[in-house]
């Protein structure tokens, strides 16, 4: 399951909507004669506004399908557009439903002009058909209209979610924490098959690091999150403390990794209350590492490792392994 927003497509403005239509019907229109062509270019008109704001709204996936990973992630993003002062008053991802509501009841409503107009024009004289058609055209330019800023909001949250990581939340993942300095992104670095994969929450100068490596055939998801779980809690503003409680949904481990040199810049005892908080918020098993093991251990930890000095990374990774106690899914037989 890759990321479940990054094939949306750009979302149009009304004026753009409006003009499409129109000059679309302006060219059907000269292709007929008599009542045909006030006819034709009724029907041009409104199902390409139709179609197009059915497809605005098809296009988006069913919220309520969402890995919930994906999804409080995404209502962090979506939430968080409301902080930027050139940008449309989002919300979050209810109110994107109800953006797309609107622009549903749109596409409804042209095509119920259509029909509404479509028998006066056949019946009425060539003037009047022409006024009516002309009619009509005023009506779905005012309907299209009057969703300008729900198309403009939804544009808005595509083109935010469209940035968010590819993260597999049906493979099995290991979440790396811990004050900056400390060596996570070293670790994951060494442990992975390349160098990792980095993508920028839109919301902020976070990234988001995620890296993949195989173990016994299995492909395990090591995911390193500068700017969310490397910091004291009460430090994150809500819009990132969301997208910290997102990776809760996403974590089947966590390594914590400490520096009891104190090298890092962190006195240990916020290291470890970092610690604690990770525990007591994430319902799979925890694992506190020290890292730079060659220059301190003088901390209680699980596992001791110095990645500068290749000392026991491949130990810690094993060990993670071991908390995540994946069992894939075998094909039932039947039998």
């Amino acid at each position: 399951m890759s990321q479940p927003f990054e094939d949306l497509p750009t979302t149009p403005t009304s004026e753009e909507l409006v003009d499409k239509a129109f000059s679309r019907a302006a060219r059907a229109g000269r292709a007929k004669s008599g009542h045909d062509a006030p006819l034709s270019m009724l029907q041009t008109a409104s199902n390409i506004a139709s179609d197009n704001l059915e497809n605005v709204v098809s296009d988006w996936p069913d919220f309520d399908d969402l890995d919930p990973f994906y999804e409080e992630l995404a209502d962090a993003v979506i939430a968080s557009n409301t902080t930027d002062d050139d940008a449309p008053d989002i919300g979050g991802i209810d109110a994107v439903r109800q953006h797309l509501s609107e622009i549903n009841w749109a596409s409804r409503k042209t095509s119920e002009i259509r029909d509404e107009y479509q028998g006066r024009i056949a019946t009425g004289d060539i003037d009047t058909a022409r006024k009516l058609r002309r009619q009509a055209f005023a009506r779905i330019a005012d309907v299209v209209e009057e969703v300008e800023g729900d198309l403009a909001a939804v544009g808005a949250a595509r083109d935010d979610l469209k940035t968010l990581p590819d993260i597999r939340p049906d493979e099995p993942t290991i979440v790396v924490a811990g004050y900056p300095n400390v060596g996570k992104s070293t670790f994951v670095n060494a442990v992975t098959n390349a160098r990792n994969e980095t993508a920028s929450y839109p919301f902020t100068t976070t990234e988001i690091r995620v890296g993949h490596f195989d173990d016994g055939h299995i492909r395990y998801q090591i995911v390193d999150t500068p700017g969310l779980l490397d910091r004291a809690p009460e430090e994150r503003n809500d819009v990132e403390a969301q997208a910290a409680s997102a990776l809760e949904h996403l974590a089947d481990a966590v390594l914590v990794l400490v520096d009891a040199s104190g090298d890092c810049g962190y006195p240990l005892d916020l290291q470890l209350a970092l610690r604690d908080d990770i525990e007591a918020r994430f319902d799979v098993p925890v694992l506190t590492v020290c890292n730079k093991s060659d220059r301190s251990r003088d901390v209680e930890a699980d596992l001791y490792m110095s990645v500068t000095e290749d000392e026991n990374v491949q130990s810690v990774l094993d060990a993670a392994v071991d908390a995540v106690d994946y069992e894939p899914e075998l094909p039932y037989d039947g039998q």
